[in-house]
C-alpha cells in the first residue's frame, strides 16, 4: 500500500505544469543533442547540467532523466542513417541498423528503436516502480560500513567488467580519487592539495570536470577522428515497421527488456554490456542467425530495447543505495549533491517527492519521447545535415557560457578547457573515462564512510565482520571478484589452446 501512496504522490509531482514542461524540454533537448555525431548521452547530460542548478531537486532531476533517454534515442539516428556511434553501446545498434538504411528500410529502422526504447524503458520503470521503495526499506538498516562496502563494490564492478583495460581503468579511477581530494579535508577541514591556491581551496566542481571531460573532449575527439563536410543521409520515408516487422521482433523486444533491466541494476552492467548480451542471446533464439550483421530488424530491436531498460533500471542503486552505476547517473548524483540532496536509503523518507516523482516522470517522458520521435524524426534527421566545423564551436561556447553561469568565476572555465584537453588525450591513448568521473563522484564518500567506520570501531576492521548487514556485501564484493579473477584465467586457457591446436 505505501508503494502505491508513494507512486501517486509522485504523480502529483511529475503532472504538475512545471515539471511536464522540463521533462518536455529534458527529452527534447536530450533527442537533438544525443543526435549530433560524438556527442553521447554522458556528453549531453554534461553540457546541460547548468540549466538545472536554479531549479527545484524533484524538477532538476526529472529534466535530466529527460535528457538522459532522450539523448539514449537522439546517439540512435546517426548510428542507423550515418554508422556514425555516439557512444559505446550504439556501436552494437550500427550492425543491423545501418545494413538496414542501406536496403532502403531507415524509416522501419527508426521506428523499431522508438517503439522497442518505450516498451523496454516502461517495463524497467516497472520493475523501477515495485523494486526500489522495497530495496530503499531493506537499505535503512545500512550505517557506515555498509555504505563505504557498496560503494567500494559499485566502483570495482566499474573498473573490472567496464570497458577497456583493466590497468588504465584503475588509474582513471585512482586519478579521480586525486583530483576530488583537491581542497578542504571532509572531516578535519584542511587544506589539502591545493598548492596556496585560493580556487582550489574551494575544491573542483563537478560542473567544469564534467562538462571539460564529456563536452569540450567530445568535441576534439570527434573534429580529430573524421572530416567535416557535407553529410548525405538516406531518405526517410515510413517510420512505421511494418506488421511483419513486428512480429518478427515482439520476442526479440520481450526478452531484451527483461536482459536491460537486470543489467542496468549492476555497476558497470548497463548500456554495453546489456546490448551486447541481448544481441547475443537473440542471435541464438533466431532461427535465421546468419541475417545478423546484415539487417536483422530483431537483432536491431533487442540492442536498443535492452539498452533503454538499462538506462531506467540504473536509477535503482542510484535512488536506493546511493550508488551510481554508469558515469551519466554520476553526473546525477552529483547535482542532486548541489541541491543539498543525498541519494541513498533515507530518500525515500527525507525527500519523497524527488524519489516517487523522478520515477513517474519516467512513465510521462517515456510517452513524451515516443510521442515526439514518431512524427519528428525527419526534422530531427535535417540536424545532422549541420557541419561539423559549425556544430563543433557552437558545443564549445555552449560549454563556456554553462560553466560561468553557474559560479560566475572565469578559473571554472580554465578548468573546463583543462579538462577538455585532458579528456581529449585520455581518448586518443583508449582510456575509459567513466572511473574517473565515478571515483570523482565516490572518492569523497569512500573517504568519509571509511574514516567513520574507523571511528565506530576505535581503528579495529572486525566491524566488517560483526555487523551481518556488512558481512553479507562483503562476501558478495568477494564471490564476485574472485568469479571475475577465475572467468579471466579459464578464457586466457581456452585462448591459449585454441592458438596450440593452430599451430
Amino acid at each position: 500500500m505505501e508503494i502505491f501512496e508513494g507512486i501517486a504522490t509522485g504523480f502529483d509531482v511529475a503532472l504538475s505544469p512545471v515539471n511536464l514542461l522540463y521533462v518536455t524540454v529534458g527529452v527534447l533537448l536530450g533527442t537533438v543533442f544525443g543526435l549530433l555525431p560524438g556527442i553521447g548521452p554522458t556528453a549531453a547530460v554534461a553540457l546541460l547540467l547548468p540549466l538545472t542548478f536554479t531549479l527545484d531537486a524533484a524538477t532538476a532531476v526529472i529534466m535530466l532523466a529527460g535528457i538522459y533517454y532522450g539523448s539514449m534515442y537522439g546517439g540512435r539516428i546517426p548510428a542507423i542513417l550515418m554508422r556514425l556511434p555516439g557512444d559505446a553501446s550504439s556501436v552494437i545498434t550500427t550492425l543491423d541498423g545501418y545494413p538496414l538504411t542501406q536496403q532502403g528500410r531507415a524509416g522501419s529502422a527508426l521506428g523499431i528503436t522508438a517503439i522497442g526504447s518505450f516498451l523496454g524503458g516502461t517495463v524497467a520503470i516497472i520493475g523501477l516502480t515495485v523494486f526500489a521503495p522495497l530495496l530503499a526499506s531493506g537499505a535503512r538498516i545500512f550505517a557506515a560500513p555498509e555504505l563505504f562496502l557498496l560503494m567500494l563494490f559499485g566502483l570495482m564492478m566499474i573498473v573490472l567488467i567496464g570497458s577497456g583495460s583493466v590497468v588504465k581503468s584503475l588509474i582513471m579511477a585512482v586519478a579521480g580519487f586525486v583530483i576530488a581530494a583537491v581542497g578542504m579535508d571532509p572531516i578535519d577541514g584542511t587544506e589539502r592539495l591545493t598548492f596556496g591556491s585560493l580556487e582550489l581551496s574551494a575544491g573542483i566542481g563537478i560542473v567544469p570536470l564534467a562538462i571539460g571531460l564529456f563536452g569540450i573532449g567530445e568535441v576534439l575527439n570527434t573534429i580529430a577522428s573524421r572530416n567535416s563536410g557535407d553529410v548525405q543521409l538516406a531518405k526517410v520515408s515510413n517510420v512505421m515497421p511494418t506488421w511483419a516487422d513486428w512480429l518478427t521482433s515482439r520476442a526479440a523486444i520481450a526478452r531484451a527488456s527483461v536482459i536491460g533491466f537486470v543489467l542496468g541494476i549492476l555497476p558497470g552492467g548497463g548500456g554495453t554490456v546489456s546490448s551486447v548480451l541481448a544481441y547475443g542471446a537473440e542471435k541464438r533464439f533466431s532461427r535465421n542467425p546468419e541475417k545478423f550483421g546484415r539487417g536483422a530488424i530483431d537483432g536491431l530491436a533487442a540492442t536498443e530495447t535492452a539498452d533503454n531498460a538499462s538506462s531506467n533500471s540504473a536509477f535503482i542503486p542510484l535512488l536506493t543505495l546511493g550508488v551510481p552505476p554508469n558515469p551519466v547517473l554520476a553526473l546525477i548524483f552529483g547535482a542532486l549533491l548541489l541541491q543539498n540532496i543525498t541519494p541513498g536509503p533515507q530518500l525515500v523518507d527525507q525527500n519523497p517527492d524527488v524519489f516517487y516523482g523522478v520515477i513517474a516522470s519516467m512513465y510521462i517522458g517515456n510517452v513524451i519521447l515516443l510521442i515526439l520521435n514518431l512524427p519528428l524524426i525527419r526534422v530531427f534527421v535535417t540536424i545532422l545535415k549541420i557541419p561539423l566545423n559549425m556544430l563543433g564551436p557552437t558545443v564549445v561556447l555552449i560549454a563556456i557560457c554553462g560553466v560561468y553561469s553557474v559560479s560566475n568565476s572565469m578559473f571554472d572555465v580554465m578548468l573546463m578547457l583543462f579538462f577538455g584537453l585532458m579528456g581529449f588525450l585520455l581518448r586518443r591513448f583508449d582510456f575509459n573515462l567513466a572511473p574517473l568521473v565515478l571515483g570523482f563522484i565516490l572518492g569523497p564518500m569512500l573517504e568519509v564512510q571509511w574514516r567513520r567506520t574507523m571511528i565506530m570501531s576505535q581503528g579495529s576492521f572486525d566491524i566488517f565482520v560483526e555487523r551481518g548487514a556488512a558481512l553479507a556485501v562483503l562476501a558478495a564484493l568477494v564471490l564476485t571478484l574472485l568469479w571475475i579473477v577465475v572467468s579471466a584465467i579459464v578464457k586466457r586457457r581456452r585462448n591459449d589452446t585454441a592458438r596450440s591446436a593452430a599451430v
